[in-house]
């Protein structure tokens, strides 16, 4: 694996109730990305979905946001009051997917929570996921301490139920959409253990567990996505006879254009892909955009 871009960081304490960005003095080898996540906005990402489920692709949408936060490092929450001195700046990746199947909705939501200075952090801190649809919920969280991934899993279904297990070796499939944004050259590259994304394993409802993966950085030849000096990071499973296919641009901020996941579908296991292309981008202080009157940004967006 690649050895990931130093980022030193330094964090300015002050309190502010919401769920944006605060702090916003810092430097790092990137001076592009610094300025791009310190102006106090969030990127929101609108994504077309068609999802591979059952023996179908379904029609859907998917929000991907990225935004700059404080975290308490050891409770692994956000900072808020301030008052802790555990803390450290993350990129936080949130991804709400939404598609219905025949009469039935499925909503997904995942929030990753990765620390930009990856020395003294390596690893992705903290995700959390739940999944609701007619027949139930699904509620999945990995917490990294200990040199290890607590994960708990909290489960409808009875093949499932409620786990606690410890995940030794793995690096988050979650957490690969982050530091693509962070310097997509700490992308892990050649063979490594990766822990599928929680979406894949509530999906799926695969084994809590880690699996042999390969990734590669490549130029982007293809045309089913469109931009200008296009990279994708391609990810071999084998055990899971999945590949996943990460299409962005070659600049920072590093913008993700698009991604396919292709895997065997319930039912009749065939193979069937995933696809997620952009349609619009744009950066915003949502969380003060909480009136009526802010109901026309939706629309702008194309949000469903």
């Amino acid at each position: 694996m690649k050895k990931v871009a130093h980022f030193v960081v330094f964090i300015v304490l002050f309190s502010q109730f919401s769920c944006g960005q605060e702090t916003k003095n810092m430097t790092s080898k990137e001076v592009d990305i610094d300025k791009y996540w310190t102006q106090g906005l969030a990127e929101i990402n609108v994504y077309a979905l068609s999802q591979n489920r059952y023996q179908e692709n379904h029609n859907g949408q998917l929000i991907s946001v990225f935004v700059r936060e404080d975290f308490l490092h050891q409770k692994q929450v956000k900072n808020e009051r301030y008052t802790n001195q555990n803390t450290t700046p993350i990129l936080k990746n949130i991804q709400l997917r939404k598609f219905t199947t025949g009469v039935y909705d499925y909503s997904m939501f995942t929030s990753t929570f990765t620390p930009l200075d990856r020395t003294r952090f390596p690893k992705t801190l903290k995700v959390s996921s739940s999944s609701q649809e007619w027949c139930g919920n699904v509620y999945l969280q990995f917490n990294y301490r200990d040199n290890a991934y607590q994960t708990e899993l909290r489960s409808y279904f009875e093949g499932e139920g409620d786990q606690n297990v410890i995940i030794n070796d793995g690096i988050l499939e979650d957490e690969l959409f982050n530091v693509l944004r962070m310097d997509p050259n700490s992308l892990p590259e050649g063979n490594f253990q990766m822990i599928p994304s929680a979406n894949y394993v509530q999906l799926k409802h695969a084994k809590l567990a880690s699996t042999a993966a390969k990734g590669a950085l490549q130029h982007y030849v293809e045309k089913e996505f469109l931009g200008i000096d296009l990279k994708e990071y391609i990810i071999e499973m084998p055990a899971l006879k999945r590949t996943l296919r990460i299409v962005f641009e070659n600049k920072a901020p590093y913008k993700i254009v698009g991604w396919l996941d292709s895997y065997p579908s319930a039912f009749d296991n065939k193979i069937r892909t995933t696809k997620i292309s952009l349609q619009k981008q744009k950066m915003l202080d949502y969380w003060s955009k909480n009136s009526l009157k802010d109901v026309k940004l939706r629309k702008e967006l194309g949000i469903h």
